[in-house]
């Protein structure tokens, strides 16, 4: 375990949160009783109760292979890997649930919105913006870069729009203006 750690092939932060939540031990608790088979005379017992009901009542009634207490009395064996798996199931999904909730918003968290997203807000304020088109593709960078461009002083704009013309892609949009509606 000490070089697991060591070797940082995994997340030690998230470890640490999964193994300090409130459900760890339960989680664990479930993981040994099925690994270490504690509850498996059990859930034989049990499932060998259900077999004589059943033979019984197969005996005594003869019902037919389609009838309702047939058919419970088959569905009420229980699987032991299947009823520890869905134990371990439900336990982890609890404790992946809550630390999730405690993930959102955090920097080391996905965003809360995607990248198109965010693109689309932004190309509807830059629709809405009042100014001619190289003020317009100074926003976009500003948006997509970070910068705020309301923080911006009129020297720093100025600055950033005579860089800007110096690309091709700004000289060959503006060219194309001009010439038709789909012309870019």
């Amino acid at each position: 375990m000490i070089e697991l750690l060591k070797n940082k092939r995994i997340d030690t932060a998230l470890l640490c949160e999964l193994a300090t939540h409130p459900d760890f031990v339960k989680l664990l608790a479930d993981i040994q009783i099925y690994v270490e088979g504690i509850a498996s005379m059990q859930i034989q017992n049990l499932n060998a109760w259900v077999d004589v009901a059943r033979a019984e009542i197969m005996e005594k009634y003869q019902p037919d292979e389609h009838d309702k207490t047939t058919y419970l009395l088959q569905s009420a064996h229980v699987d032991e890997g299947d009823y520890f798996s869905s134990r371990v199931h439900k336990d982890i999904d609890g404790i992946l649930e809550d630390l999730q909730k405690a993930h959102i918003g955090r920097s080391d968290g996905a965003p809360k919105s995607t990248v198109a997203e965010e693109l689309k807000r932004d190309l509807e304020e830059v629709v809405n913006f009042e100014g001619n088109y190289t003020e317009q593709l100074l926003l976009v960078f500003c948006k997509q870069t970070k910068l705020r461009y309301n923080k911006l002083s009129e020297e720093e704009k100025q600055w950033l729009i005579r860089i800007m013309q110096k690309s091709e892609l700004i000289k060959s949009a503006v060219s194309k203006r001009g010439k038709g509606k789909n012309s870019y």
